[in-house]
């Protein structure tokens, strides 16, 4: 009889349909986002950025990460964070509640292994900020392991196209753990690392002397595996220092704009973007109220105006990006184009799901 019950189960489970990405309406991006209520909002956007689904989240979010076949979404609070929610998008159900350790504190990003087996999370020991890189198993979201990430202050996380190599952003930032103060930017080393499948650093890249302040906070991957990163000056505000480079092992490059078009930007870089669409790169300012679009060799091609632009993806025409008043707009090689307004204040981010 007991064997019996479990075939009986097993023929059961196996029948039963795995709900996949098709389930939730096929979405093309994942946004956090505010509501003119205050409440804070997961939405999923169709490719034309009609809201799909929009779920709860009990603080502010900042990025999110999509598990590649499973409808799930984890939402990371915005730094220093107490929670990553997990969430079936399918049926808007909440699969799992992430807290991190004792002593350590989400950094607003993160991503899956290929097979999405296991999420990687970008962390900080709360007291001295050192990077940590969590590791849970996607089936149960139980912690497994945790690396160091080979710098001070990790922010964004990805995995490299046809590996399982990471690489991550070390800010190199350190802040006070309640009040995210900053604590060394005399001091601050930033650096671009590389750790393979078993959490060892295979590679690593600093900035120049000169550029130290220039903490590397997100990254974008090229299909040849060059690595675009974004930054944010803390140094003097009247040096227009570059704020994308490009990365493929050894010194990085850095792809510098001229003055005026530098200056538009304030120091700031708050998103990034690759678009194989038109092959080019972008890069935000919320503080500047800008986009800075670059060919994929990072030669400059254009400077965009466009209030509190922030979140951008690629899209099917170029780029997609979100502003903090409600807006959806089109980039392209011809410009700008405002395409839907919305009752929202976007985030940072908007995660492409393809």
């Amino acid at each position: 009889m007991q064997r019996r019950a479990f075939l009986a189960s097993l023929i059961a489970a196996t029948a039963t349909p795995r709900l996949t990405w098709a389930d939730a309406g096929s979405p093309a991006f994942l946004a956090a986002a505010k509501t003119h209520a205050g409440a804070y909002v997961l939405q999923g956007l169709s490719a034309d950025g009609e809201t799909l689904f929009a779920l709860p989240l009990p603080a502010r979010g900042h990025a999110a990460t999509a598990h590649p076949t499973r409808p799930h979404a984890v939402a990371f609070a915005r730094r220093p964070g107490t929670f990553a929610l997990v969430i079936d998008c399918a049926t808007g159900t909440e699969q799992a509640r992430l807290t991190p350790p004792a002593g350590r504190q989400f950094n607003g990003h993160g991503c899956f292994s290929a097979d999405g087996s296991v999420l990687y999370t970008s962390e900080v020991v709360a007291e001295t900020s050192e990077g940590r890189i969590g590791l849970w198993d996607s089936a149960s979201y139980t912690r497994l392991a945790e690396w160091p990430s080979g710098g001070i202050g990790p922010h964004d996380i990805k995995r490299l196209p046809l590996s399982e190599d990471l690489i991550i952003a070390n800010g190199g930032i350190a802040t006070d753990p309640a009040d995210r103060r900053k604590l060394n930017l005399d001091t601050m080393r930033p650096n671009l690392t590389r750790l393979t499948a078993e959490g060892v650093i295979a590679d690593q890249a600093e900035l120049p002397g000169a550029l130290a302040q220039n903490s590397i906070r997100h990254l974008a991957l090229l299909p040849d595996g060059t690595v675009a990163f974004a930054m944010q000056w803390e140094g003097d505000p009247a040096d227009p220092v570059p704020l994308l480079g490009l990365w493929s092992g050894g010194v990085p490059r850095l792809c510098p704009r001229d003055d005026a078009d530098a200056f538009v930007m304030q120091g700031y870089a708050g998103s990034i973007a690759y678009t194989p669409v038109i092959d080019d790169i972008a890069i935000t300012s919320p503080r500047g109220g800008a986009v800075q679009v670059f060919a994929r060799d990072g030669s400059p091609r254009a400077t965009l105006r466009r209030a509190d632009a922030c979140g951008i993806a690629a899209g099917p025409g170029g780029f997609v990006l979100t502003d903090g008043n409600g807006v959806i707009s089109q980039v392209t090689a011809e410009g700008l184009t405002p395409a839907r307004r919305t009752e929202l204040s976007w985030d940072n981010h908007l995660i492409a799901l393809a």
